[in-house]
C-alpha cells in the first residue's frame, strides 16, 4: 500500500520537491524576493486602475498584427533586462576573480548564467525584436489589412512568451543548463547533466520554436499572397524582401532545431543513443544539426536589420535606395549561402582539409553580398541630403561597427587562424560585434524610426542620443579588449584567472558593460519622457520622417483595418510616388470592412503548452498527460468555433476616414 502511494506521488510530482527551490543561494533568493515584490506591485496597480479587462480585451486576446508586433517588442525589452543582468554579473565576476579572489559567483552558478545569457539574448531578445518589427511593418508595407492567419499570429506570440517564461521559471524552481547556449553533448547528456537544467533548455526552446516556425509560415503566406495590386516582387520594399528571406530561413531551419532537441530529449528521458558513443550514437551529429540551424539563425536575425537600414538610409538621404535590384539579389544570395557555411563553427573537429577548405571558401564568399549592401548604403548617402536624426545615427554606428565584425569573421573563416582562435575570447568579441553592431543597432534604429507610426508621437531626441552614444562607446570598451585577450590565447567561458596581468583588460570590459547599462537605462528613460511629453512630440501628418514606403500613407497610429481602400502600387518607392502624383484619400465608395474577432484561444493553448512543458521537465507524468489532453481539446474546440468575424459599419469607416483625411491632408500634397 505504501509503495502504491509512493508511486502515485512520483507520477504526479516527478522529480519536483521543496529542495528544487534554491533557498540556499543568496543571489537567487534576493532576486526571487525582488521579482515577487515587483510582481505584486504590478498586479496591485493593474487592479487599482481596473486595467485587467482592457488588457484581456484589447491586448492579450488581440489578433491585430500591430498590437502583436508591439507585444513582441515589449516582451523582448523585458527579457533584455534579464539577459543583460546576466551579462553584467559575468563581467564583474571576470573583473575581480583573479589569483586568490574567487569572485562572488561560484562556478556552478556562473555556468548557468552564461548559458542563460546566450539563450535569452538570441531566442528571447533578438528573435522577438525581429519578429515584432516584421509583424508590425510588413502588412502595412504591402497594403494588407492583416497577416494571412491572424489567430495563428496571436498563438505564435504567446508560445514565444511562455517559452521565455519557462526560462525565467528556472531561476526559482530548479536550475538552468550549465552547457553553453547550444548544449553540446556529452555535456548535455544525462550522465554529465542529471539535473533539470538541460530539460528547461530543451522545452523552453521547443515551445518558443513552435511559435517562431508558425510565425514564419504566416509571414511568408502574407507576403506572397496579400500584396496590394501592382506590387510585384520587384516593387516590394527592401524591408519586406528581407522579411520574406528571413521567414524562408525560419521555415527551413527551425524544424531542424525541433528535431535535434527532440532527439536530445529522448536520449535524456528514455535512454536512446542518438548522441552518445554507445550503440551507434555520435555526438558530432548533434553539432552538425545544431549548426545547420544555428548559422541560418544568424542571418535570420541580421537580414531584417539590413532591411531596416535600407529604409532608413533612403528616407534620411531623401533619395531612392541605390541599387535596389542588387540589394534584392544580395539578400537572396545571402539566404542561399547561409546554408553552406555551418561547418566553419567547428573547423577543429577533424573533418579534414577538403571539407574545411570548402566551408572556409563559402564563408568568405558570403561576405561579398554583405559587402555589396554596405556599398549600396554608402552610394545612397553620396550626394544625398543627409539628416542626422536618431535612426540615421544608429545606421552610421552600425556601418562602422558591423564592418569590423565582418572583417574579424573573414579572419575566422581561414581554418588555420580558426585553429588558434576558435575557443578564445576573440570569437566572443566577433560574435557580439555582429549581433550587437548589426542586430541590436538595427532594432534600436527600427524602433526609433517606426515608433511614431505605432503611437503617433516621436521618441525624445536627447535621451535617444544618450542611448545611442552609451551603447556605441560602451560596446567598444566592452568587446575590443576581448579581441586583445583572444589574440593572447585567453579561453572563453572561464570564471577565474590566475594571470594578474590580464585583469586590466577585463576591468576595461566591465566598464564598457557599465556604459551599456547606462544605454539601456537611457532607452527606458527615453520611453518614459516621450510618453509624458507625447502632446508636444505628437505628429498628425502620419509621415514625420518623409518616408518612402507605403506604411507612411496611413495615419499614426493606423486604424484597426489599416486601409479602407486597398492601395494600388506603381513604384517601389510607393509613398514617394503617391505624393509626387498628388495622391488624395478617397472620400466615398466605402463598404463595411470584414474583420476577425479577438480570441483568447491562442493564450490558453500556449499556457497549456507551457504547463505540459513544465511537467515534462520535472517528469510529472500525470500533469503532463492531462495538460496535453486538455491542450488538444482546446485546439479542437477552437477549430470548430466559426463565430469569429464581424463587420465595421460603413458609417464608422466614413467617420474614421474623414478624420484621417483632415489630419493627413497636408501630407498628401
Amino acid at each position: 500500500m505504501m509503495q502504491d502511494h509512493i508511486d502515485l506521488t512520483k507520477l504526479i510530482f516527478g522529480r519536483l520537491s521543496w529542495d528544487a527551490i534554491p533557498l540556499h543561494d543568496p543571489i537567487l533568493l534576493a532576486t526571487f524576493i525582488a521579482v515577487a515584490i515587483g510582481g505584486i506591485a504590478i498586479l496591485a496597480a493593474l487592479t487599482h486602475f481596473r486595467l485587467w479587462g482592457m488588457l484581456w480585451r484589447d491586448w492579450i486576446t488581440s489578433i491585430d498584427h500591430k498590437k502583436i508586433g508591439i507585444m513582441y517588442v515589449i516582451f523582448a525589452l523585458v527579457m533584455l533586462l534579464r539577459g543583460f543582468a546576466d551579462a553584467i554579473m559575468m563581467r564583474i565576476q571576470q573583473a575581480v576573480a583573479f589569483g586568490d579572489s574567487a569572485g562572488f559567483l561560484p562556478p556552478h552558478h556562473y555556468d548557468q548564467i552564461f548559458t542563460a545569457h546566450g539563450v535569452i539574448m538570441i531566442f528571447f531578445v533578438a528573435m522577438p525584436l525581429v519578429t515584432g518589427l516584421m509583424n508590425y511593418v510588413v502588412p502595412l508595407q504591402i497594403g494588407a489589412r492583416d497577416v494571412a492567419f491572424p489567430f495563428l499570429n496571436n498563438f505564435s506570440f504567446w508560445m514565444t512568451a511562455f517559452g521565455g517564461g519557462l526560462v525565467m521559471a528556472s531561476l526559482f524552481v530548479g536550475e538552468f543548463a550549465r552547457t553553453g547556449w547550444l548544449a553540446y553533448p556529452p555535456l548535455s547528456g544525462i550522465l554529465s547533466s542529471p539535473d533539470v537544467g538541460v530539460d528547461y533548455y530543451i522545452w523552453s526552446l521547443q515551445i518558443a520554436g513552435v511559435g517562431t516556425l508558425l510565425s514564419g509560415i504566416n509571414l511568408i503566406a502574407t507576403i506572397i499572397k496579400m500584396r496590394a495590386p501592382g506590387m510585384t516582387m520587384m516593387k516590394m520594399p527592401v524591408f519586406t524582401w528581407t522579411a520574406l528571406c528571413t521567414n524562408i530561413l525560419i521555415v527551413a531551419a527551425f524544424p531542424v532545431l525541433t528535431a535535434v532537441l527532440g532527439m536530445l530529449s529522448l536520449d535524456r528521458m528514455f535512454g536512446t543513443n542518438f548522441f552518445t558513443n554507445d550503440l551507434g550514437g555520435n555526438s558530432m551529429m548533434y553539432v552538425n544539426l545544431i549548426w545547420i540551424w544555428g548559422h541560418p539563425e544568424v542571418y535570420i536575425l541580421v537580414l531584417p536589420a539590413f532591411g531596416v537600414f535600407s529604409e532608413i538610409v533612403s528616407t534620411f538621404c531623401s533619395k531612392r535606395l541605390f541599387g535596389y535590384t542588387s540589394m534584392v539579389y544580395a539578400t537572396v544570395v545571402i539566404t542561399i549561402l547561409s546554408y553552406l557555411v555551418w561547418l566553419h563553427h567547428f573547423f577543429t573537429m577533424g573533418s579534414g582539409a577538403s571539407v574545411n577548405s570548402f566551408f572556409g571558401i563559402t564563408t568568405m564568399i558570403i561576405s561579398i553580398p554583405t559587402g555589396a549592401k554596405i556599398f549600396n548604403w554608402l552610394f545612397t548617402m553620396y550626394r544625398g541630403r543627409i539628416r542626422f536624426e536618431l535612426p540615421m545615427l544608429w545606421t552610421i554606428g552600425f556601418m562602422i561597427t558591423f564592418v569590423i565584425g565582418g572583417m574579424t569573421g573573414v579572419l575566422l573563416a581561414v581554418p588555420p587562424a580558426d585553429f588558434v582562435l576558435h575557443n578564445s575570447l576573440f570569437l566572443i568579441a566577433h560574435f557580439h560585434n555582429v549581433i550587437i553592431g548589426g542586430v541590436l543597432f538595427g532594432m534600436f534604429a527600427g524602433i526609433n524610426y517606426w515608433f511614431p507610426k505605432a503611437f503617433g508621437y516621436k521618441l525624445d531626441d536627447f535621451w535617444g542620443k544618450c542611448c545611442f552614444w552609451f551603447w556605441t562607446i560602451g560596446f567598444y570598451f566592452a568587446f575590443m579588449p576581448l579581441y586583445v585577450l583572444g589574440l593572447m590565447g585567453v579561453t572563453r567561458r572561464l570564471s577565474h584567472f590566475e594571470d594578474q596581468s590580464l585583469q586590466i583588460w577585463f576591468q576595461i570590459a566591465a566598464f564598457g558593460a557599465f556604459l551599456i547599462a547606462l544605454g539601456i537605462a537611457s532607452f527606458i528613460i527615453q520611453l518614459y519622457v516621450s510618453f509624458k511629453r507625447r502632446h508636444l512630440l505628437r505628429d498628425f501628418t502620419g509621415d514625420p520622417w518623409g518616408g518612402r514606403t507605403l506604411e507612411w500613407s496611413t495615419s499614426s497610429p493606423p486604424a484597426a483595418y489599416n486601409f479602407a481602400f486597398t492601395p494600388k502600387v506603381y513604384d517601389n518607392d510607393a509613398w514617394a510616388d503617391m505624393k509626387s502624383n498628388q495622391y488624395s484619400r478617397p472620400t466615398d465608395g466605402f463598404v463595411p470592412i470584414h474583420m476577425p474577432k479577438n480570441t483568447g484561444a491562442g493564450f490558453i493553448i500556449a499556457l497549456l503548452s507551457a504547463v505540459c512543458g513544465f511537467a515534462l521537465i520535472w517528469q510529472m507524468w500525470v500533469p503532463a498527460v492531462l495538460g496535453f489532453v486538455v491542450m488538444m481539446a482546446a485546439i479542437i474546440v477552437h477549430t470548430f468555433n466559426y463565430k469569429r468575424d464581424y463587420y465595421i459599419p460603413v458609417a464608422d469607416v466614413i467617420r474614421t476616414e474623414g478624420e484621417r483625411t483632415r489630419l493627413l491632408g497636408a501630407a498628401h500634397v
